[in-house]
């Protein structure tokens, strides 16, 4: 069932929600619209209410352009209150690619199901890691992850030199430039998360992919448990966690829902939302990617599940949203990887920062859960309304996509 925004009808919307119905009083003689609705759960959000599964899963029934820019306007509300106005800017280097050892269905680099983009090459010198970590710095980012294929387990026994070499690498960065350093080497144990601390990493990167229960159809080579414990190591180590998953491979929207609500419960500072973007030679390959106004409307859910949550940008967004990704930073993002990919291309960096700038917003390192300094309801209200365009403004003119 569609909730729809209705100005003569009906009081009462019926929206079926798991196996019990739940019941939303939206539309009364004008009294209480959609767009009121969504604002009152957003008012909620901001003050500290956790939104429940039932209620996001009755968000995933709003469809309709109109109805999608009334969901994005609360999630961008909820954005504004508690992220501010700071849009987190990272780059990512593929340091070691292709032949992996995981049969992620998604990805061109395992060696299960070689993609055609995929470059297979070594570890990357640190000199070379460290000339791209000045690029990245000089374009614009604030943070420059190291991104590995394969398991952190890869990394012991005869292969620990390559780890130390990762270690000396980012120790290097952090002496030798002004960008923070991450990782993203896969799984990894507690000890190795320990060295990596104190080698100068704050955040590593280790996403969930997808929900527990979609997550088997898509990899089985490690299970989603490996990963999230993973992401405990990192927390336990004192490392923040930058996890998220992949939007578009054929999961349902309870399996997005319950995605955000793992992450939710893992309480990660970051979360990338990478829209799913097809390789050649892969499992995935012949798959479509998703709509725009369908990545919107996840985008926005997401953020009223994780309303202090970093939400970032990340792979497939050129793809996916093409002339509409100014809409995403407006539907609650709060970050982007600007620059290429680790098969892919990026748009360049240029382009993205003016792309934050010409929606009143600004690069630089968005704050974690818990940061944003809390100012009062009404300030933040005020400076909401004053910067924030209708979105419809942001479409292109004659789009009809979906």
């Amino acid at each position: 069932m569609v909730l729809k925004q209705h100005q003569e009808k009906p009081t009462v919307v019926q929206v079926s929600v798991s196996s019990s119905p739940l019941t939303i009083s939206l539309l009364h003689q004008g009294k209480q619209t959609l767009k009121d609705w969504l604002n009152q759960l957003a008012q909620r959000i901001i003050e500290g209410t956790c939104i429940t599964k039932s209620e996001a899963l009755t968000l995933t029934e709003i469809e309709g352009q109109e109805n999608i820019l009334l969901l994005c306007e609360a999630a961008d509300y909820i954005r504004h209150a508690c992220c501010g106005t700071t849009v987190d800017l990272c780059s990512i280097v593929n340091v070691k690619s292709g032949n992996c050892s995981e049969d992620c269905s998604f990805c061109s680099q395992s060696a299960h199901h070689q993609g055609e983009d995929s470059p297979i090459y070594g570890l990357k010198s640190s000199e070379e890691i460290l000339d791209r970590a000045k690029s990245a710095a000089a374009a614009g980012a604030k943070r420059f992850c190291l991104v590995s294929q394969g398991r952190g387990s890869k990394y012991q026994g005869a292969n620990s030199k390559e780890f130390e070499q990762i270690l000396e690498t980012v120790q290097l960065i952090t002496t030798e430039t002004n960008i923070k350093p991450c990782c993203a080497l896969g799984e990894i144990t507690l000890e190795q998360a320990r060295s990596l601390r104190a080698a100068g990493v704050t955040r590593y990167n280790h996403n969930l992919e997808a929900s527990e229960n979609f997550y088997p159809k898509i990899v089985s080579s490690h299970s989603w448990r490996d990963r999230v414990k993973t992401v405990k190591n990192l927390k336990e180590a004192g490392i923040q966690s930058c996890t998220g998953g992949i939007l578009g491979m054929g999961e349902t929207w309870e399996d997005r829902i319950d995605l955000a609500f793992a992450l939710r419960e893992l309480e990660v500072e970051s979360v990338p939302i990478n829209l799913f973007n097809p390789r050649k030679g892969t499992p995935l390959g012949e798959r479509s990617p998703l709509k725009p106004f369908e990545a919107l409307k996840a985008i926005s859910i997401f953020r009223f599940i994780l309303p202090q949550q970093i939400l970032r940008y990340a792979g497939g967004r050129e793809t996916t949203m093409g002339e509409l990704q100014s809409l995403g930073l407006k539907a609650g993002i709060n970050a982007m990887l600007i620059g290429h990919y680790l098969t892919t291309l990026g748009q360049l960096p240029e382009q993205d920062i003016a792309m934050v700038e010409s929606l009143g917003l600004q690069g630089g390192e968005a704050p974690i859960p818990g940061e944003y300094q809390t100012q009062s309801q009404e300030i933040k209200t005020r400076r909401y309304l004053k910067t924030t365009p209708d979105l419809r403004c942001l479409l292109p003119m004659n789009f009809s996509g979906q």
